[in-house]
């Protein structure tokens, strides 16, 4: 999966956030105030997306019509399995000993983690 721009990042967002497709002007609505586009600016990264096999266009009716084809959650995974290759060397153990030596988990996220992994292990 290629990656994403941080602006198309932004695009894929406004994607998963309803089920419904956008039009090319609603996205460029919705990215104003993050991004400062004009509309065939969001035309070409849209396609850039489609190309990367992101986004799906209807071209059936005279309106395009964007919608996402990766889902929130394949996208996570893949970028999560890719941060841990690329600076932790595919260990999640040493991505917390980080956090948790940078002192960015706290108490209560620290007990979140323990019962979500208990309650990981008593799934098996």
């Amino acid at each position: 999966m290629k990656k994403l721009s941080e602006s198309e990042f932004e695009i894929m967002k406004i994607l998963w956030s309803r089920e419904e497709p956008f039009t090319s002007n609603e996205i460029l609505g919705r990215v104003k105030g993050k991004i400062d586009w004009k509309l065939p600016s969001v035309m070409t990264t849209l396609a850039r997306m489609v190309d990367k096999g992101y986004v799906y266009c209807d071209r059936s009716t005279r309106t395009n019509y964007y919608s996402a084809i990766v889902s929130k959650e394949t996208y996570r995974i893949e970028e999560s399995e890719s941060f841990l290759e690329k600076l932790y060397d595919k260990s999640p153990t040493k991505l917390i000993a980080s956090l948790y030596q940078g002192k960015r988990l706290s108490k209560k996220e620290i007990t979140e983690l323990r019962e979500y992994l208990d309650s990981l292990e008593k799934g098996k």
